[in-house]
């Protein structure tokens, strides 16, 4: 009878600590997802799209904000270099970020903004969602999906 008084006062001190434990797991995790954003903005900031590149899956797609779907890496690297008018990059904003630590998977939405080589404000922007894989041990994007909406 002892034994399960016991068990029955240490059960909920342990599934709090399995808990803390597991959003100690998550916050761990978004924050390498920030940092990972982060670099990527850096990167598109400086017009370095190797090492932009990098913060992507070899088969990422990524849905522009006009709304044509990029495949793969080739491909966004194709539709850049053929970009008529002026030189630009976009910085993304996360509002929110969820992980799926059993499937390696992760939730990104937020707002972006484009910008004009030395521009200080944004020309254009909208809302975007973004998901995050971890199959090779470092976080990487998977697929974006870019809206273009109107300057509030």
């Amino acid at each position: 009878m002892m034994r399960i008084r016991t068990l029955a006062l240490f059960s909920p001190l342990l599934a709090l600590l399995l808990l803390q434990s597991s959003l100690y797991g998550q916050e761990s995790e978004i924050k390498q997802i920030h940092a990972q954003r982060e670099a990527s903005n850096k990167a598109l900031k400086n017009f370095d799209e190797v090492l932009n590149n990098t913060f992507m899956t070899d088969d990422v797609l990524i849905t522009t904000g006009a709304g044509t779907l990029l495949s793969g890496k080739a491909e966004l690297i194709e539709y850049i270099k053929n970009a008529k008018g002026p030189k630009m990059y976009w910085i993304r904003t996360a509002n929110e970020v969820i992980v799926n630590s059993e499937l390696q998977l992760a939730w990104e939405e937020g707002i972006w903004e484009g910008y004009t080589e030395g521009a200080i404000t944004p020309v254009v922007g909208g809302k975007y969602a973004a998901q995050w894989t971890k199959k090779s041990g470092t976080w990487l994007i998977q697929s974006q999906l870019f809206v273009t909406l109107p300057n509030d």
